[in-house]
């Protein structure tokens, strides 16, 4: 299987739904790997804009810009974690609803001037309280920011809905394990 496919093709959503994930979610972990071989993995607030992924940095460098300048390939991904729900009648027996992206792609710092106010234009309208009444449009320290974008060239998407409650146990026992039985007890019956 090579990076960037889905193995679980049950869970694979659709390009927009990707899309609408990477509109909505708000936290994202950008994966780099340094000069030494040693991966390196930041959150960060990001954009979703033009095709591209849009996050910043201080422009006082660190360990991500060194990264990103020794070797511009980059993997993302975010996700949202939705309920923790049984299946079955054992703690093994437990899932989580979700939905989550995976992107692999080619980071590039943007220098203009223009193009970063682009990126804050985007990102104030992503995550400011428009009550804040800020100067629109208004940067005055664009110089002490490094902006990157980062090409989408594998996108996935999976997602793994909640159940209805009448398809979760114990209204519905689905126990991977029937044949196991706890000290003590009876095996539990599963449904068919």
């Amino acid at each position: 299987m090579s990076p960037g496919e889905v193995r679980r093709k049950d869970k694979e959503i659709s390009r927009a739904e990707i899309e609408g994930l990477l509109d909505r979610l708000l936290l994202g972990h950008f994966a780099t790997v340094g000069a030494d071989g040693a991966p390196y993995v930041v959150p960060n607030l990001f954009v979703h804009a033009a095709g591209r992924i849009w996050l910043h940095t201080t422009a006082a460098g660190g360990h991500f810009q060194c990264n990103v300048e020794h070797d511009a390939r980059i993997s993302f991904t975010a996700s949202e974690l939705g309920e923790v729900y049984p299946y079955g009648a054992f703690a093994c027996d437990t899932s989580a609803s979700y939905a989550s992206v995976v992107a692999f792609g080619r980071a590039r710092i943007e220098a203009d001037a223009a193009e970063k106010a682009r990126f804050f234009d985007r990102f104030v309208a992503k995550y400011a309280d428009p009550a804040w009444r800020h100067p629109p449009g208004f940067y005055p320290r664009l110089g002490e920011v490094t902006v990157y974008s980062m090409s989408l060239d594998r996108v996935t998407g999976k997602s793994g809905p909640l159940p209805p409650v009448a398809e979760r146990w114990p209204a519905m026992n689905r126990t991977r394990s029937p044949e196991a039985t706890p000290p003590g007890l009876a095996p539990p019956a599963a449904d068919e």
